[in-house]
């Protein structure tokens, strides 16, 4: 029996050829460190051999349990506002109102700053002597500036880091949700409007189910990154309002345990697949619930 032609072989094989590539980047940025992460989470630092001991420190370090509710209260706030925001604007934007091209571009613009850009940002803007304070002291709206920093104004604190990553996450959600809005057949719409379906119900029964996937996509990706909130925090509170990836940031640098950093580290990957999968399997579209 004859072999296929050269070209048949190669073109048999390029989609394996084609996927190295960035199977390779995966195995090296991502699959070594994990894997260098879970050894070191459960090796003792004394006699390097399996240990609970780095979870038993993090779960004994009262930090942990503060920035666990801080880490979660933030997601809880931050992605509920996001999500709404997100879905309204491009709803607006889909109007095709006239300059609804000059409304994209301003949303869309955080997606450009880093977080560490964004926080000293809203530092400058919420400081003592910030552009906020100046403004509202010259419309003599208050007579001394607000304070929005330090270890007695924690509660203003959050306040300055939900606001913040509004700003400049919001923008994430609604590139995700604007794009699943252009996939919906505009067919369904006119349709209801054919039967005389107000706005809401057009809404409730046909935009809203539709984009599931889209919302499904959206909070995974958004849960994931507020999990791993720390630039933003960090600039703006430090340790005041301590978060997960602050911790592990904490003990890497600081204290120099690598063990501990590891143990936050691997708390952090375990959490976001515990949420991954409830968000998977509650936001499954009823299209991929028959098959």
């Amino acid at each position: 029996m004859s072999q296929p032609p050269l070209r048949v072989r190669i073109q048999r094989f390029l989609p394996y050829f084609l996927f190295a590539p960035a199977l390779s980047y995966i195995m090296a940025l991502v699959g070594f460190p994990l894997i260098q992460a879970v050894q070191l989470a459960f090796t003792d630092p004394k006699t390097g051999s399996f240990s609970w001991i780095n979870f038993e420190t993090l779960f004994n370090d009262p930090y942990f349990w503060d920035a666990i509710k801080n880490t979660f209260l933030l997601a809880a706030i931050v992605i509920p506002i996001q999500v709404f925001l997100a879905v309204v604007i491009a709803l607006l934007i889909n109007t095709r109102f006239k300059g609804h091209n000059v409304l994209l571009y301003i949303v869309a613009l955080p997606l450009t700053i880093s977080d560490v850009a964004a926080g000293l940002i809203w530092y400058s803007i919420l400081a003592p002597r910030g552009f906020l304070n100046k403004f509202l002291v010259n419309m003599h709206i208050i007579s001394r500036p607000i304070y929005f920093f330090g270890y007695a104004f924690k509660h203003m604190e959050l306040i300055a880091i939900v606001l913040t990553e509004i700003w400049r996450a919001t923008a994430i959600v609604f590139v995700i949700i604007f794009a699943g809005l252009q996939m919906i057949s505009k067919d369904y719409i006119e349709a209801a409007e054919v039967f005389g379906a107000t706005f809401r119900q057009k809404l409730r029964y046909i935009i809203l189910p539709l984009l599931k996937p889209s919302l499904q996509a959206a909070l995974i990706i958004r849960t994931l990154f507020a999990l791993q909130v720390f630039a933003v925090v960090w600039i703006l509170a430090g340790r005041d309002i301590p978060v997960l990836a602050g911790e592990a940031y904490y003990w890497q640098t600081e204290v120099r345990n690598y063990h501990v950093a590891s143990a936050y580290a691997i708390i952090i990957a375990l959490i976001s697949i515990i949420i991954s999968f409830i968000y998977i399997t509650t936001l499954k579209p009823h299209y991929a619930e028959r098959r």
